[in-house]
């Protein structure tokens, strides 16, 4: 509130509604925009230098002119990059269903392992061993005993579509992840949620539904939209089984011409596709750390 004078030049408090920040307010705001302004140069800077320094560092070796002309190569990366973006699609594919498929696994699995009575510890005993099992053995070896063993097997009534076969490695590995994911979310709830929701006449499935998993799924977030970029990553294993995806394409070229650079396009397209879903992981882990500081998350 401010104040005016009026006709005899007594000061009265203006009603108006405007505001003027003091001088000192005006001068600490001033510091700040230059404090970050000179901030953002020096980081700028830096940049640019270290880019320089390890350019020179790259282009002045004794070996760069071999490795340009093998991994660098315009020509073959002009030819690969439409071939790689079409394999590319089979990956997305992927993604979607694997990743609403490892969702719904892995909550049942975290939900399995959360049950409480004696009744339920043979599937408490079923899934710790699951999710055991699966985070234990690499991902390539599943893979490979997935894809290749199942054919081999010559069930009938059993697919041998390495794109089938694939994604569901990648699924029952990926399960086991999310489900201990889950889990550490649905034991972060405290309990006296669970008992507040017993006593307004919830059963247990009922708190769990509609009390303890909102809170769990809320908090888990961040982490889960780490394994997706994860899994977005490992789609391209499935091409060791012969699916035509980015990294199959890339391949098929590289051993007809014996040049590397279209694995280099491949990488590229990959990380093009991940760094928007990183930074937006980021923007959401920042967001809720802000609510939880201001009390609006549980």
């Amino acid at each position: 509130m401010t104040l005016t004078k009026d006709e005899s030049g007594a000061q009265t408090p203006d009603s108006g509604d405007s505001y003027t920040p003091s001088r000192r307010r005006l001068e600490r705001e001033r510091h700040k925009r230059a404090r970050s302004r000179r901030a953002t140069a020096i980081a700028a800077l830096s940049t640019l230098v270290t880019a320089v320094v390890l350019y020179l560092v790259v282009v002045n070796a004794p070996g760069w002119p071999r490795t340009k002309e093998t991994f660098f190569n315009g020509e073959y990366a002009r030819e690969a990059f439409p071939k790689v973006l079409e394999g590319l699609w089979l990956n997305l594919r992927l993604l979607l269903i694997c990743g609403v498929a490892v969702l719904v696994l892995g909550m049942l699995i975290a939900i399995a392992r959360t049950l409480r009575g004696p009744v339920f510890f043979p599937l408490r005993v079923l899934a710790a061993a699951y999710t055991d099992f699966f985070r234990g053995l690499p991902l390539i070896i599943n893979l490979m005993i997935v894809v290749l063993g199942v054919p081999a097997l010559r069930l009938q009534g059993v697919t041998v579509d390495p794109v089938l076969l694939g994604g569901t490695a990648l699924t029952l590995t990926y399960s086991a992840y999310v489900a201990e994911v889950f889990r550490a979310g649905i034991e972060s709830v405290h309990p006296s949620q669970r008992a507040a929701a017993r006593s307004l006449g919830l059963s247990n499935r009922q708190a769990l539904r509609h009390v303890v998993l909102p809170q769990a799924v809320r908090r888990q977030v961040p982490p889960l939209l780490n394994d997706l970029v994860s899994l977005q990553k490992d789609t391209g294993l499935v091409s060791i089984g012969g699916a035509v995806d980015a990294v199959r394409a890339a391949d098929i070229i590289v051993g007809r011409s014996l040049n590397y650079t279209p694995y280099i396009v491949a990488g590229l397209v990959f990380v093009a596709l991940t760094i928007p879903m990183t930074r937006f992981t980021d923007w959401v882990t920042a967001r809720m750390d802000r609510q939880r500081a201001q009390g609006g998350t549980t």
